[in-house]
Parts: structure tokens; sequence; C-alpha cells
């Protein structure tokens, strides 16, 4: 990936809408090869979708949650992963070190909805115990860090926790996260 190709998924995270004459306009390159450089993108795996962006207290989801699993020692990983998959309130699900064997980003309505859910969790089989953390305020999420990329390539001010765009500590307390760190099980 070139410093274009890196400008270029930069202007893409910043705004997926953007027409690919105006992509060309912010990189310097004509709206056809802009085309071919995304296709290009796209066909490595580089670029993997298009989405839009939700404010989860929008949508009613004013808690949000870390919730680390820990496993029974006869648990079947892949087995307990593709039960996690079933669980709608999960947003993200990651295998770390330490104590806990997978992380779980969850969002829910309400704290007695949270406490719904860690009873479901702790009801699966091969979790043996949870611990979670409930997100006070979201400072930022969704960034990037584009440090891997040519020089230039990721230089991105929205990037940046202090970005104009970033929601400060008010804005993320509308949301309603609520907070505190919690054992289960």
């Amino acid at each position: 990936m070139d410093e274009l190709d890196g400008r270029l998924v930069a202007a893409l995270r910043e705004n997926a809408r953007a027409s690919y004459a105006e992509l060309g306009r912010l990189v310097g390159l004509s709206g056809p090869s802009v085309q071919e450089r995304v296709r290009r993108l796209e066909e490595r795996g580089v670029l993997t979708g298009y989405r839009a962006l939700v404010r989860p207290g929008a949508v009613g989801l004013t808690v949000t949650s870390l919730i680390g699993l820990l496993l029974s020692d006869n648990a079947d990983q892949n087995a307990v992963v593709g039960r996690l998959v079933g669980v709608p309130e999960i947003e993200d699900c990651w295998f770390v070190a330490g104590e806990e064997s997978y992380v779980v980003k969850v969002r829910v309505a309400d704290v007695d909805a949270l406490e719904e859910l860690l009873g479901r969790l702790l009801r699966v089989e091969g979790i043996s115990r949870t611990r979670t953390t409930l997100v006070l305020s979201t400072k930022w999420e969704g960034r990037l860090p584009m440090s891997g990329l040519p020089d230039g390539a990721g230089s991105d001010a929205t990037d940046a926790p202090d970005a104009p765009d970033a929601p400060d500590a008010t804005d993320a307390a509308s949301d309603g996260d609520a907070g505190g760190n919690t054992d289960a099980g």
C-alpha cells in the first residue's frame, strides 16, 4: 500500500459516501484513478465494507459494558464462541491473554438489561465466570491507528482524541453510559 492508498483509506474512513471525484480532489488523482485504486483496495481486503455509524444512545442503547469471560477448564472454545455469536447485545468479541479468555463489548438499554444479559452469559455452556466493567463515558471509538502506513498516509487529524468532532464528556454522558466494575460467577 503506497502513500496515496493510505490517504484514500483515511479519506474513506472520514466519509465513505464521498464520490470518486471528491476523493480525487482530496488526494490529487482523477475520479477514474481513484475508482481503480479503491477497487484494488477492496480486492486485496484492505477495504472490507461501508456502513452507517449509529450513535447507540440515539437508538436506546444507553449502557456500554466490557465483559471478561472466564471459561471452565474443559470448555470447548470454538463452541463457546459459536454460542456467543447468537447473543445480539454483543458488538465485539476478542480472544485475549490474561485471566479471562474472551472480552466482549456489549450495548444494552439499561442496567436491568445488563443484569439479565450477565445471567444469560453465565448459562452459556463453558463460561464459568464473568467480570464486568461499565463504561462511564465514551471519549472516542472506532479509531484506527494508521501508524503502520507509509509516511503521511495516516496523518488524519480527525483520528486525534481532541479533534473537534470527537465527543466530549458531556456528549457521552448524554448517551447514558453508566459506570462501575463488578465480578459475577
